[in-house]
């Protein structure tokens, strides 16, 4: 092989090489940051804290549907659902719903439920206080749980969301948990 085709080699498995670690080590950490900004996606913030008293203070006392669905990825064998599929809430007003997890496999495993809100516009206003979302959630073989999600309409939702729809769908992250603990433990 001569020198030239030696480098081109080199430079195609660098670029190979670039490519992946790209794709999987950079984009992933920017797309979250772009969706957090844009409220692409109906991506959720983390855990709110409410810091002022204007939720105590609420003028315009009006309702809005909140509606629940439940996914599973397709790795993922357990039952998985919302308690209700929809409540009726007051802007500015906690609520608390529940959702229903049961593994019914012989395997204790690890859950990971992701969020995403629709209208991608009504993200930036729907306040999570507690949401099993923000845990991992491990069940053994056979065991249920009810997950609590607590939220609050911020009452600067715009006037024309009469309606937001959450979605949660639920990972199996049991191999990557496995791996950490191994890891860990050296």
């Amino acid at each position: 092989m001569d020198t030239r085709t030696k480098i081109l080699l080199l430079k195609i498995n660098t670029s190979v090489v670039a490519s992946f670690v790209f794709a999987f080590f950079v984009l992933p950490p920017l797309y979250d940051v772009f969706c957090d900004i844009t409220g692409l996606n109906g991506k959720t913030a983390g855990r709110y804290t409410v810091e002022d008293d204007r939720f105590n203070q609420i003028e315009d006392a009006r309702n809005i549907h909140v509606q629940f669905i439940a996914n599973n990825n397709e790795s993922m064998p357990w039952i998985f659902k919302p308690r209700d599929f929809q409540v009726e809430t007051i802007v500015g007003k906690s609520k608390t719903v529940f959702y229903f997890a049961q593994n019914p496999t012989l395997n204790d495993m690890v859950g990971q439920a992701i969020p995403s809100i629709s209208p991608a516009e009504a993200a930036r206003y729907f306040h999570k206080t507690e949401c099993f979302c923000f845990n991992n959630q491990p069940l053994i073989a056979g065991e249920s749980a009810d997950l609590a999600l607590q939220f609050i309409v911020d009452p600067d939702l715009p006037k024309h969301i009469k309606t937001i729809t959450l979605s949660y769908t639920m990972f199996d992250i049991t191999p990557e948990k496995r791996t950490q603990l191994t890891y860990n433990s050296n």
